[in-house]
């Protein structure tokens, strides 16, 4: 009885008391919500000091003191129709995170305050996943960089398995003409600058300086295809890359044989070979393999004439100048109408070639050119790889020893400087996306279907190349017959 008239102060001892539990619907209350009015712990809640009571973003301002007893009894008893048993529910005040289902509900209308995601749920980031950035702009390990030589497991590949082609079948005969015709709508879409990009992305690919994954790394004992290629079992690496440079110069040479129309046309197309060829130059693209396949087009036999004998059959059919002037002497004064036509409509593309590029080719191919990473991405590496693979080096006695000591000591410092000549490349192609299309049109399997079909692709290298050249040879005669 006493307790019922502390609750009401107007109610007589004769009114049947009636037990009551509390809604507490104050707002800073929160923390004692479904507890009864006997419970003791409810009264003192009132007399806690008002700094200690926890206050949200949206509950109001609190009083200084506390609101009487008598008050709230009187404030309750207005509602009294619509009390329960127990009070219903409330949303909760609290920030979600401290809810272990919260990462499981979805957010509602009625929330007083925003959902805040679990610690150890799912970020906001993880529920919209931003588009992986590509293979060639992955961020390099320090430890990978600055790894020790381990014992090599196995022999490397860095070419790309076979997939389907999206522009050749799964049989395909040589130089078909419907592939041909859209590989030249492909690269006259694009102009050199992009084209040298897509270059240089499948040359560092090829040459395992981008892209090379830790197992590769494990089985080759080393962090970069720089360093594989000096090393004996690196001979693998050697041979497909020597094969890539040689069937890239001879497609190269195709796309200015191959045509068949008017002179203009074969004069544009070694307009675009030079121009081709300086967007890759040092300080450009600065792709240097790249920049050998293009110029050994231009300076091959078939295509040059008798300027360009010399070169073109050290570096593409690998003998002296002597022995391919005398096998290929019926095509050494072919295309000097072309070249002349060159001259005539496309004078800077014509100086850039005879006043630039052939003495920076020369120098490359002595080992005395420009090779530091920052203006060079991918440095030159068939003199290297020809001379560790038995290949003599042409010349006389004295200066062959010379550019053999440059050649080695170049290659050291090529191996000594792989990691920075990959830091290069990764920024020349950053934010670069390839056509997928043109991306395989420069890769070394369809190029060597594109040549010798699928059927012939599995032959012996040294077959296959000795059989295209002859194709050359057939195709500027025709083009340009001997007078």
């Amino acid at each position: 009885m006493e307790k019922t008239l502390l609750a009401n102060p107007g109610t007589t001892a004769s009114c049947p008391a009636r037990a009551r539990k509390w809604s507490n619907s104050q707002p800073a209350d929160l923390a004692h919500m479904g507890q009864s009015r006997e419970d003791p712990t409810g009264i003192e809640a009132f007399a806690m000091p008002v700094s200690a009571l926890p206050r949200t973003g949206s509950d109001p301002v609190l009083l200084k003191a506390p609101a009487p007893l008598g008050t709230v009894a009187n404030s309750l008893r207005a509602s009294d129709g619509q009390l329960q048993a127990k009070a219903p529910a409330k949303p909760p005040r609290t920030p979600s995170f401290e809810l272990p289902d919260a990462s499981e509900r979805p957010p509602t209308y009625c929330e007083l305050v925003p959902r805040v995601p679990c610690v150890q749920g799912t970020s906001l980031s993880q529920s919209c996943p931003e588009p992986e950035a590509p293979w060639w702009e992955a961020e390099e390990d320090e430890e990978e960089e600055n790894r020790c030589f381990t014992r090599p497991q196995a022999e490397i590949s860095f070419c790309p398995p076979d997939t389907p082609s999206c522009l050749l079948g799964p049989q395909n005969r040589p130089l078909e003409p419907q592939v041909l015709h859209t590989l030249r709508g492909l690269f006259l879409e694009h102009h050199p600058g992009s084209t040298a990009l897509h270059l240089l992305l499948v040359d560092c690919q090829a040459t395992g300086l981008l892209g090379v994954t830790r197992v590769q790394r494990d089985n080759m004992g080393v962090s970069s295809g720089l360093e594989l290629l000096t090393l004996p079992h690196g001979c693998r690496l050697r041979l497909e890359l020597l094969e890539r440079h040689e069937t890239l110069a001879l497609a190269g040479a195709l796309a200015v044989l191959g045509c068949s129309g008017p002179l203009e046309e074969r004069a544009a197309a070694l307009r675009g070979l030079v121009e081709l060829a300086l967007a890759l130059r040092p300080g450009a693209a600065g792709d240097l393999p790249g920049l050998a396949a293009v110029m050994g087009a231009l300076l091959m036999p078939q295509v040059r004439g008798e300027q360009g004998v010399e070169e073109a059959g050290v570096r593409v059919t690998g003998k002296t100048g002597e022995e391919a002037c005398a096998g290929l002497f019926s095509q050494v004064s072919r295309l000097e109408h072309t070249w002349r036509q060159l001259r005539r409509s496309h004078t800077e593309a014509a100086l850039a070639f005879e006043q630039e590029l052939k003495p920076l080719m020369r120098a490359l191919d002595e080992g005395a050119g420009p090779c530091d990473p920052g203006e060079v991405a991918l440095p030159h590496v068939a003199p290297m790889v020809r001379l560790l693979e038995g290949e003599e080096v042409a010349g006389p006695l004295d200066e062959s020893c010379e550019r053999l000591l440059r050649t080695l000591h170049g290659a050291r410092h090529m191996a000594r400087d792989a990691p920075k000549f990959r830091k290069v490349a990764a920024q020349r192609l950053r934010g670069f996306r390839p056509n997928p299309e043109l991306r395989e049109a420069l890769t070394t399997g369809f190029l060597r279907r594109l040549l010798w079909g699928s059927r012939g692709a599995g032959a012996p290298r040294a077959e296959r190349f000795e059989k295209f050249q002859r194709v050359l040879g057939v195709l500027s005669q025709r083009l340009e017959p001997d007078s």
